[in-house]
């Protein structure tokens, strides 16, 4: 296994990017962004626009995003920032305590409904906690009813709202 290849259920692999994939990163998000807004769902609508490919590509650069893969094939991303980004600061208020937050989680189209973005909680889960992290943070837009039943599902705790988004927060336990 390479230093950066971490293993996932189902044959799925999960990397860090390289900056040499950003555009296919920034085009799938952008993908995302674009269904979501056709479903009615105002959610990334900067991102779609090209207003987060520069945050994208110094996420990448930096070692905070993750692609995951099958069959070499790009099927999700997410990034995981160590320190609040500004977006972070406005909702949540300026925090030091060690937390990860969660941005820009998204699978192909094709593999939404599927169970893969479980088993990408739980993959997280067991990252952070093996990296020694407690606290897993992250923010979705109020009115996706989905998406915030997801993180509910998967053990999130709603504990606030802010700016029309919905802040949640997962405890990582030691055990």
């Amino acid at each position: 296994m390479k230093h950066n290849e971490f293993p996932l259920v189902n044959s799925y692999q999960v990397f860090l990017a390289k900056n040499e994939e950003a555009d296919e990163i920034i085009c799938l998000l952008k993908d995302v962004a674009n269904w979501l807004k056709e479903e009615g769902i105002d959610q990334w609508g900067f991102l779609a626009s090209g207003g987060e490919d520069d945050e994208i590509k110094q996420a990448i650069n930096n070692q905070e995003t993750f692609t995951i893969k099958k069959d070499s094939k790009l099927i999700a991303t997410f990034t995981l920032y160590r320190q609040q980004s500004d977006w972070d600061q406005h909702t949540w208020g300026k925090l030091n305590d060690q937390a990860i937050y969660l941005h820009r989680l998204a699978l192909h189209r094709s593999k939404i409904g599927l169970g893969l973005g479980k088993e990408v909680i739980h993959w997280l889960e067991t990252y952070l906690r093996n990296e020694g992290i407690k606290t897993l943070r992250l923010d979705c837009v109020e009115n996706n009813v989905q998406l915030n039943q997801f993180y509910l599902d998967n053990g999130f705790k709603k504990v606030g709202a802010s700016d029309g988004h919905s802040l949640f927060q997962k405890n990582i336990s030691s055990v």
